[in-house]
């Protein structure tokens, strides 16, 4: 029973024994005064009636006509006229008064006994007769039924204004704790709320006052951690100069999108190198050299900022060289990118920098899923050099014969996608997702698209997603996937996870009708965890409000592919994440590399200390889950511990 029951209970007993109490002892003193009222009455009346009888005592009739007379004006039980010789009964009236409305139990309860009187009639100095009286007390029955009656209405009043006082008082009072459970549920969705004001209550007060300061050390320890993991990723993956990704961050991102089949799409290689760095430096000063090389990498991230695919792949890999890693982009877009930047790098000498254009080639080279990153790299240093030598323009584009099987056809893939989304030519395709302890354990299945072209071959998601964000149907796909997971849920216990992309996320419409959909299967929300890919994150406050919707309807949120963003991670204690999945980049090789070990070890520290279980993506060799293990990492995904396939 809650305390909020439990203290209204005891008011309201209070207040019964307080009123039975109170009614008892007002009992007892009424009924003592309507005692010596009785027997008072009853003497009155007999004196009265036997002064009354003197002169008459030898009238029999006058006697019975006084002694009706009297028996008929007030509450007796009986009055007789006893002759004092003989003790023979004279005249006697005997009767018992209606109760009118006094309850039986209530008489027998209260127990109030008639009281009598006498008095003697006198014939000359001679006693001639004695008269008896008796009151009955059901008068003073009356009136204590009535002042029962009147304590019940008070005590029920009282009784009910206590009540409903009491009920605001107390939920005035004890809102501070319903706030406390608040706090503490928030903790297990690892959020950390305070309790702005405090109670005026003392002893509440100290209760918030402590709840709040284990909060606020929770959370400081937890910022504490995330910021000392970012220091370490600013140091391992941040070029210091341009505040851009470094050569390992590239080559690591170069190596996950032409080695993963879900992450991989066919893209372009762009490379920028500052001509005649050395001569630079002596021209201009380190200084404005390193200026330069500062402007150089905002024009870069400005002008990507028009294609999302290359958010966070913007990088410095060494000196006056760039590069920026552009899956999806098709050969018309490449070579549009490459104009435009151009352009903006031209415009640097209008502002006084230094003639840029002049020194500054880019190179263009086409990759696919597939390739070897050596290979890329090399066919973009082609491409560089051909720029370099061939002066105006300042670019180059190269093909080699993996290009032709890229498949840039706009019209071939509208159709298909057209169609598959029309007819529903997806297929479901499942990897599991293991504790890392004990691989045997499946945590859940994550659920992966695979598209069936005209000959009933199967197209991974790298390939035909770029095409559908190209199209603006991402959000369809999300629709059809859920509403494809959900009916597939009905005829097993496992749990899933399914990834939305960032286009539902932009559209309110394509939200709420995956909300729609996720609020006719409530039922199912302990067993669906929707993810979203780090590179897709909406603003802060955007993904708190779809975290509470979520929330509200049963599911629950987590982030996959983390790392890039680890400045984030600050923010993360706001979110009740169901977990955190690593990007496999920085799991690859994790084993030689001790750098990615020390910058998962920082994330684990931080996630740890706002109990947040990670998971690492793309384990591929034994020496990767030893690593893991050794890590205390939660869970793993990837080849190792399961391939994608269909549900058996």
């Amino acid at each position: 029973m809650s305390l909020f029951k439990q203290l209204l209970i005891a008011i309201c007993l209070f207040l019964v024994v307080a009123f039975s109490g109170s009614f008892m002892v007002s009992l007892e003193s009424s009924r003592a005064q309507y005692v010596n009222q009785l027997r008072s009455h009853a003497q009155d009346a007999a004196t009265a009636l036997a002064l009354s009888l003197t002169p008459n005592i030898d009238d029999p009739a006058m006697v019975e006509l006084m002694v009706s007379s009297i028996f008929d004006s007030g509450y007796y039980a009986s009055i007789r006229v006893v002759d004092v010789a003989t003790d023979k009964t004279l005249v006697e009236r005997t009767g018992t008064p209606d109760a009118g409305s006094v309850p039986q139990w209530f008489v027998k309860l209260i127990g109030l006994e008639p009281a009598g009187g006498d008095a003697i009639v006198s014939r000359g100095w001679e006693q001639a007769a004695r008269v008896e009286v008796v009151s009955h007390p059901m008068f003073a029955l009356a009136k204590l039924w009535q002042s029962a009656l009147g304590s019940l209405g008070w005590l029920l009043l009282c009784g009910a204004v206590s009540a409903v006082l009491g009920a605001l008082l107390l939920r005035r009072q004890l809102k501070p704790l319903d706030y406390m459970v608040h706090q503490s549920h928030a903790i297990a969705r690892r959020e950390f709320l305070s309790l702005p004001e405090l109670p005026r209550t003392p002893e509440l007060r100290r209760v918030v006052q402590a709840m709040n300061q284990m909060v606020e050390k929770l959370k400081a320890l937890f910022q504490e951690q995330a910021e000392r993991s970012e220091k370490l990723r600013v140091e391992s993956y941040q070029d210091n100069l341009t505040g851009l990704a470094n050569r390992r961050y590239f080559e690591m991102q170069l190596n996950a999108r032409v080695s993963n089949p879900e992450q991989a799409s066919s893209g372009y290689l762009l490379l920028l190198r500052v001509k005649d760095l050395a001569g630079l430096n002596q021209r201009l000063g380190g200084q404005r050299t390193d200026q330069l090389l500062q402007a150089v990498g905002e024009q870069l991230q400005r002008e990507c900022a028009r294609y999302p695919e290359t958010h966070n792949l913007v990088t410095r890999i060494r000196g006056g060289e760039f590069a920026v890693l552009a899956p999806g982009l098709v050969r018309e877009e490449a070579l549009q990118l490459a104009q435009n930047l151009e352009a903006a790098l031209a415009s640097l000498h209008a502002t006084g920098a230094t003639d840029v254009a002049s020194v500054a080639s880019i190179g263009l080279a086409p990759f696919v899923h597939g390739d070897s990153p050596q290979a890329v790299l090399q066919l973009g240093d082609q491409a560089l050099a051909q720029a370099e030598s061939q002066g105006e323009p300042g670019w180059a584009c190269l093909d080699h014969s993996a290009s032709a099987s890229v498949g840039d056809d706009h019209h071939a893939w509208h159709n298909l996608l057209d169609q598959a989304l029309s007819h529903q030519r997806f297929e479901l395709y499942f990897q599991p997702v293991v504790a890392a302890q004990d691989t045997q354990v499946v945590l859940h299945y994550k659920v992966l698209s695979r598209l069936l072209d005209e000959q009933g071959q199967t197209i991974p998601a790298g390939r035909f997603l770029p095409w559908l964000e190209r199209f603006g149907w991402t959000a369809r796909l999300d629709r059809l996937m859920l509403e494809q997971v959900l009916k597939q849920m009905a005829g097993h216990e496992q749990s899933l996870a399914l990834n939305l992309s960032s286009a539902t996320l932009a559209d309110p419409q394509a939200l709420n009708k995956v909300f729609e959909i996720l609020r006719a299967h409530s039922n199912l929300g302990l067993r669906l965890t929707l993810e979203i890919g780090e590179e897709q994150l909406p603003e802060q406050a955007v993904l708190e409000q779809l975290t509470r919707q979520l929330r509200e309807l049963g599911f629950s949120l987590s982030l996959q592919r983390f790392g890039g963003r680890f400045s984030m991670i600050g923010n993360l204690s706001r979110l009740g994440l169901a977990y955190l999945k690593i990007d496999g980049s920085y799991i690859r090789a994790i084993d030689q590399e001790s750098d990615k070990r020390l910058f998962i070890e920082a994330i684990q520290r931080a996630a740890h200390s706002i109990d947040l279980p990670l998971i690492a993506e793309r384990v591929e060799t034994e020496g990767e889950l030893a690593v893991i293990r050794e890590m205390g990492l939660f869970g793993v995904q990837g080849q190792l511990v399961g391939e994608p396939r269909r549900w058996e």
